[in-house]
C-alpha cells in the first residue's frame, strides 16, 4: 500500500486527534465545530492542506490537497468530477463538506446548473470506526488516469509533519524541521523546542502506541 498509510491505520484514533490538534495550533487555525463534527486542520500557508473532520460517533473525514499535483481540480472548475471524488464515502460525512461556507484550506467549486457546493480536495479518505478508507471515487479516478495516488492526492507531503509512525513529540518535531532547514542555528532550534513544548503541554501525552513495530 503506502508506508504512510500503513502508519496512519496503525495509530489510536485517539492518537491521531491528539496530533492534528497539535499540528492545528501549530498553523494557526481556528478549530470549527461543523454539524456534529470537529473540524482541525493545517497548511503550510502556500496551498497545500490537510483537514480532519472528527465526527462524534467516532468515524472521520480527511482531506488533502495539494496545488502542485494533477490533482488540484481547483483550474479544471469540473464540480462532477470533484463531486465523483466523493464516492463511497458516507453522505452524512460528506455533508460536512457540501454547501459549507469556504475557508482558507477548502475552497468551494460550485455547481452552475443548481448552485450546490462542495470544497475542493485532491484527496479524500475516511474512518468507519474501525479501519481507515481511500474514497471509492479517488480510487477509481486514480487507477483510471495511472496517477500515483498518495503523490497526487497530497497525501504524502500533507501528512508529513504529524509524523505517524514515530513518536510525536517536540523534539521529534524540531528534528524533522531541521532537516528541512528551516533552522538557522541551535539558537533558532532552541527557541522553537521551548515554543513546542507549551503547545505539546496543552494537548497531553501519547494515547496509545504511536511506533510500528
Amino acid at each position: 500500500m503506502n508506508a504512510m498509510w500503513d502508519a496512519l491505520a496503525a495509530t489510536p484514533l485517539p492518537e491521531v486527534r491528539r496530533r492534528a490538534a497539535v499540528m492545528d495550533e501549530l498553523a494557526e487555525v481556528a478549530p470549527v465545530t461543523v454539524a456534529g463534527a470537529r473540524r482541525l486542520a493545517w497548511n503550510d500557508g502556500g496551498g497545500q492542506s490537510a483537514v480532519w473532520y472528527f465526527a462524534e460517533d467516532g468515524r472521520v473525514l480527511l482531506l488533502t490537497f495539494d496545488h502542485e499535483t494533477d490533482l488540484n481540480l481547483y483550474a479544471e472548475e469540473d464540480y462532477a468530477l470533484q463531486e465523483s471524488l466523493y464516492e463511497g464515502v458516507p453522505e452524512d460525512l460528506v455533508a460536512l463538506v457540501r454547501d459549507q461556507p469556504e475557508n482558507y484550506e477548502s475552497l468551494n467549486l460550485t455547481d452552475s446548473a443548481t448552485g450546490r457546493s462542495i470544497h475542493y480536495a485532491g484527496g479524500v479518505f475516511w474512518y468507519d470506526g474501525t479501519r481507515w478508507h481511500v474514497s471509492d471515487g479517488l480510487a477509481k479516478y486514480g487507477e483510471g488516469e495511472g496517477l500515483d495516488l498518495w503523490t497526487e492526492s497530497g497525501f504524502d507531503y500533507c501528512l508529513d509533519g504529524y509524523l505517524f509512525g514515530q513518536h510525536f513529540t517536540p523534539e521529534t518535531v524540531v528534528a524533522n524541521r531541521d532537516e528541512d532547514g528551516q533552522y538557522e542555528d541551535e539558537k533558532e532550534k532552541e527557541a522553537a523546542l521551548r515554543e513546542l513544548r507549551e503547545v505539546f503541554a496543552r494537548h497531553g501525552q501519547a494515547l496509545g502506541p504511536t511506533v510500528r513495530p
